[in-house]
């Protein structure tokens, strides 16, 4: 059991003395102190106290050990994603870390990516992903890289690395941001997304290539979602060929108007 160490580290987590917990939890503090060192044992009442304070299930602080749980997978418990309070409806992110306890960075290459539909939950697939570290991105998030493919995101190229971050809240997703989604019937798909999961549950998702046609998907057909963060390619993009175009034919133009002046009586000289 659990019980102490956890309730220990929720509560230095949240940066509260015993107490100010104590306190809140209407109860003395060597109480407190008693349950966090072991010296007393909570009964069911207690335990339920517990669970409603940090919003987390009895069985949890029972039986899992936190400590050894990431930092990505802490502030999941602490979302509310608790496997036995949401059942079915949890979000498990599967996830790695260094000797450190660091979250690493996993590669999904596009070879990988037929059985990351499938195993992306799963502990030990994940695990089997080549990792890797960016001291320049943030200790206190999740990031994991994703190879592009097809040309649906150009003018990023085709076999790019994109490094997403992972979005728990998908009600906080802002409307024009760049994502890599998994649906379990298109797999990984790189797109622009318009949020419309308040007003019909629904996600619109943009190619940036104007050849391909915007589509819906409903938010039960999501399991992950990772917001763009940059992408690593050994290619150039593309330039923008039709923007090109146009400042080539501006010059042409005013080369062919400033020929135009020189060519009518009384232009150019000086009478």
């Amino acid at each position: 059991m659990y019980f102490d160490s956890n309730i220990k580290l929720l509560r230095r987590r949240k940066n509260r003395t015993q107490d100010e917990v104590a306190e809140q939890l209407r109860m003395k503090r060597s109480t407190l102190s008693g349950y966090e060192n072991r010296v007393a044992q909570p009964g069911l009442e207690v335990l339920l106290v517990f669970s409603d304070y940090y919003h987390i299930a009895v069985d949890t602080l029972l039986k899992v050990d936190l400590s050894k749980l990431s930092e990505t997978q802490l502030r999941q418990l602490e979302h509310g994603e608790d496997v036995f309070l949401r059942g079915g409806n949890l979000r498990v992110l599967a996830s790695t870390v260094n000797a450190a306890n660091e979250e690493n960075i996993e590669l999904v290459p596009v070879k990988a990516q037929a059985g990351y539909t499938s195993g992306f939950a799963d502990p030990e697939y994940i695990s089997a992903l080549k990792v890797f570290q960016l001291p320049f991105l943030s200790g206190e998030k999740k990031y994991r890289t994703f190879q592009l493919q097809g040309d649906s995101m150009l003018p990023i190229p085709e076999k790019a690395w994109v490094t997403g971050e992972y979005v728990l809240n998908w009600k906080e997703l802002k409307t024009g941001e760049a994502c890599v989604v998994l649906t379990m019937d298109e797999g990984i798909v790189f797109k622009i997304v318009e949020n419309r999961m308040e007003q019909d549950g629904m996600l619109t998702l943009y190619s940036l290539n104007p050849l391909y046609e915007p589509y819906e998907i409903n938010v039960n057909e999501i399991r992950e979602i990772w917001k763009f963060v940059h992408f690593i390619s050994h290619e150039i993009p593309e330039p923008v060929i039709p923007e090109n175009q146009l400042v080539r034919t501006v010059v042409s133009l005013k080369q062919d108007l400033d020929r135009l002046k020189l060519s009518m009586p009384g232009e150019g000289r000086g009478d």
